[in-house]
């Protein structure tokens, strides 16, 4: 399994028939996944490991890191009909590489979910649409894991990485992206528009 072969699975799985504007869930690009991806998986940060993909819509992070040979995934999400679409492209990814894989799926707010992990994989809102989402989802994240990935906007960094320090953990590794987010809402003007984003890998001190 390479990069371009990891994009391509990712590339085929189901997105959001109705995407829900107040959750802020946008369909995340297969070739950024698949780039996050495989840098954590060059850190091993994913093989043999035990992760959990919060908020995780269509499942991209979880699959993916399944692909590349995590242990078992946690799939957690507060909306039914993301934990529906991500459990039919776990179907769909075991399909194509004829293989099963450990994924756990819950439907819960993640500020309920208690599950340890070695590393949490996240693409949580940025709080756009709910103020501070983004700020609840990092400390969730530290909570359950010594090893965070956590996309935000590039314009919040110095936040997060004073908020990051002051919560016992450090700045390992910093990755720029620009995020597409398609015309799927009344008020999109544009048919895609790119924003600047950065995915944190963090780990405790």
């Amino acid at each position: 399994m390479n990069k371009k072969e990891l994009e391509l699975i990712l590339s085929q799985l189901n997105t959001f028939e109705r995407p829900k504007v107040r959750l802020e869930q946008y369909q995340t690009d297969a070739s950024l996944a698949a780039d996050l991806l495989w840098n954590a998986h060059q850190h091993n940060h994913v093989k043999g490991k035990t992760i959990a993909d919060l908020g995780c819509g269509s499942g991209i992070f979880g699959l993916g890191a399944l692909v590349l040979g995590a242990q078992r995934v946690s799939f957690v999400d507060v909306d039914k009909d993301a934990i529906l679409v991500a459990k039919k492209n776990k179907t769909l990814v075991e399909k194509i590489l004829s293989k099963k894989f450990a994924g756990e799926f819950f439907h819960t707010d993640i500020r309920k979910f208690d599950k340890k992990v070695q590393v949490v994989i996240q693409n949580p809102p940025f709080g756009v649409k709910e103020t501070h989402s983004d700020k609840l989802f990092l400390l969730k994240a530290m909570e359950l894991a010594p090893i965070v990935y956590s996309f935000h906007k590039l314009s919040t960094k110095d936040f997060v990485n004073k908020f990051v320090k002051e919560n016992g953990f450090q700045v390992r590794y910093f990755y720029t992206y620009r995020f597409p987010i398609k015309q799927e809402f009344w008020f999109h003007t544009s048919r895609i528009k790119y924003i600047d984003v950065a995915c944190w890998c963090i780990t405790k001190t």
